[in-house]
Formats: C-alpha cells, structure tokens, sequence
C-alpha cells in the first residue's frame, strides 16, 4: 500500500497563497485516483479536490463548490506526488489538510499537515 507524506502547510493571511505536496513511496503511484480532504475544528472530513489516474499527470478532476476558482489540483506520476495550489485563502479554509489515495476499495491517508488562514 502507498506511504502518504504532506508537506507546505502553515500560516497564511487572508488573501494569500500556499501550495500543498504529498508525496507517495512504497508502490506504484499511476494508478491510484488522489485526493485532498480538508478537517477543521468540530467539523467533519470533507473533499476538497481529486484527481483520477490516467497520464502522467492525471484523470478527471474535481473540486468543492466553496474551493472552485481558487484551488489547483495536480499530480506528477513521475515524482509520485500530487500538489494544491491554494490561492485567495481564506479564513474558512482554515484546517488540516489530509492527502488521500484511492484504489477499488483501499484507502490511505497522510498524517495531516495544518493550514491557518488568520492576519
């Protein structure tokens, strides 16, 4: 099963930009579809963005409403990592952002990294 490793969160004013990487090791990253899922405080997980397999750089793409126009989601098959560009944050975007990686019916996650949007 593939390792998820996050990295490029942090604090950020309202405005601004970070760009999220998760880097996977331990199998074969192509053909995995991958994810972000974002958990704020007393909230639940929800789906930020996702990338099918499919090329070197991905499938079908697809965003939450409340992210369209501001996130990017990519990948490169060939460093094995998938990237969020994040632009206009907001305070609401405030949270711990998960990598996820989807195969049939076996989920792995990365170890979470915090993204605080506050001036």
């Amino acid at each position: 099963q593939v390792q998820l490793v996050e990295s490029g969160g942090g604090l950020v004013q309202p405005g601004g930009s970070l760009r999220l990487s998760c880097a996977g090791s331990g199998t074969v990253f192509d053909p995995y579809m991958m994810g972000w899922y974002r958990q704020a405080p007393g909230k639940q997980r929800e789906l930020v963005a996702r990338v099918g397999s499919g090329g070197s750089s991905g499938g079908i793409v697809k965003y939450a409403d409340s992210v369209k126009g501001r996130f990017t989601i990519s990948r490169d098959n060939a460093k094995s990592t998938v990237y969020l560009q994040m632009e206009s944050l907001k305070p609401e975007d405030t949270a711990v952002y998960y990598c996820n990686a989807h195969y049939y019916n076996t989920d792995a996650w990365g170890q979470g990294t915090q993204v605080t949007v506050s001036s």
